[in-house]
Order: C-alpha cells, then structure tokens, then sequence
C-alpha cells in the first residue's frame, strides 16, 4: 500500500478480517490518498480492478491465478480498488 503497509500475505480469513479493519484505518486518517474515496467510486474501480487484476499478477510475476478465489486476491482487489482508474 502506498502509505501504510499492511501486513502481507493473507493466508487466511483471519488474516483477511484484519486486513479489512486496517485498510478502514488507513481510509479514515489519510482519505486523501485514495483515489477512489467514495462507496461509488470504490466499487466501480473494485469492479474494474477485480476484471484486470491477472495482468497485475502476470506483470509482476506473482504466480497467483486470479481465477482461483483466495483471501489474497479479495485483498488485493480491495487494495487496487484505493486507486484504479
């Protein structure tokens, strides 16, 4: 993440819950740093990122198939959702 770092990699639901309330903190002290700062906003770029999300993968060979459901790819989609366009 671009200002804080969230601890990584998620294994596991439990891993997933604290990802998410992390994620939350971070959105309420610095807003401004998300490119995409409202519900619309996120879900329209979660929706986008979560279709291209194996190109991030490919492109920064990480051996992880988008198509295959884990709680790292629902992170990683909330994450990119912060900022894609």
């Amino acid at each position: 993440m671009d200002n804080t770092d969230i601890t990584y990699p998620i294994n596991d639901k439990e891993d997933f819950i604290e990802f998410v309330r992390e994620l939350y903190e971070v959105f309420k002290t610095n807003p401004e740093k998300w490119e995409n700062n409202t519900i619309e906003l996120f879900l329209e770029a979660m929706a986008a990122y979560a279709k291209d999300i194996q190109g991030y993968y490919d492109n920064t060979n990480q051996n992880i198939d988008a198509n295959k459901a884990s709680w790292q790819v629902f992170a990683d989609i909330l994450s990119g959702a912060r900022i894609y366009e």
